[in-house]
C-alpha cells in the first residue's frame, strides 16, 4: 500500500491499542474545524451589526466635518477588508474531512497555518491601522464641542483600548491560535514520518 493513500479510518481498524491517538487526533481536527466555523460565523456576524449600526449614526447624526466622514468610510472599509479576508479560511476549512489521508490533512494544515499568518500579520496590522485612523477621525467632530480636558479623556480612554488589544489580546489570541495548529501539524508530521518508514 502506498504511504500517501492511508485513511485514517483503514489505520484505525489495523491498528493495535498503542495506536489509538489516531482517531484522538481526528476528533481534535473535528474540533478545531467546528470551533473555527463559529468563530469566523460570529466575527462576520458582529463585524457586519456593528458596520450597520455605525451607517445608522451617519444617517441619524448627520456630521458636518468631512473628517467624521472619513472616519466612518475608513472603519467600515477597515471591517470590510478584515471579514473577507477571515472568510478565506472557509474553503481550507472545508478541506478537512475524515476521508482525507495523511499527508493531505498534514497539506491542509500547512496551508491553514500560512493563511492565518498572513491574517495574524499583514491584514490584522492593516485592520487596525485603519481602524485606529477611522477612529481617531470620526473623533474630532464630538470631540470639538467638549472642553479640552474631556477631549483628552475621550481620546486617552480610546488609546487605551487601542493599545490594550494591540499589546495583550491581540498576541494572546494569535499564541493560542498557534499553539492549537502546530501542535496539530506537529502530530501528523510525527504520524507522516512513522508510516514513511514502514
Amino acid at each position: 500500500m502506498d504511504n500517501d493513500n492511508i485513511n485514517f479510518n483503514e489505520l484505525w481498524q489495523g491498528q493495535t491499542a498503542n495506536q489509538l491517538p489516531t482517531i484522538d487526533l481526528l476528533k481534535k481536527v473535528n474540533k478545531y474545524k467546528t470551533s473555527n466555523y463559529i468563530k469566523i460565523v460570529l466575527s462576520t456576524l458582529t463585524i457586519s451589526l456593528t458596520s450597520f449600526f455605525i451607517c445608522w449614526v451617519w444617517i441619524s447624526y448627520n456630521p458636518q466635518l468631512f473628517t467624521t466622514k472619513l472616519g466612518i468610510v475608513l472603519t467600515i472599509l477597515a471591517m470590510a477588508i478584515y471579514g473577507y479576508s477571515l472568510n478565506q479560511l472557509f474553503p481550507l476549512l472545508k478541506k478537512m474531512d475524515n476521508t482525507n489521508n495523511n499527508a493531505e490533512h498534514l497539506a491542509n494544515l500547512l496551508a491553514l497555518k500560512k493563511k492565518q499568518q498572513f491574517l495574524q500579520t499583514t491584514m490584522l496590522n492593516l485592520y487596525f491601522i485603519m481602524l485606529s485612523v477611522g477612529v481617531g477621525l470620526y473623533m474630532i467632530e464630538p470631540t470639538s464641542e467638549m472642553t479640552i480636558l474631556w477631549a483628552i479623556f475621550a481620546y486617552g480612554i480610546t488609546a487605551l483600548w487601542f493599545l490594550f488589544s494591540w499589546f495583550y489580546l491581540r498576541p494572546r489570541q494569535i499564541k493560542k491560535q498557534q499553539t492549537k495548529l502546530n501542535d496539530m501539524i506537529s502530530k501528523f508530521e510525527n504520524i507522516q514520518a512513522q508510516l514513511n518508514k514502514e
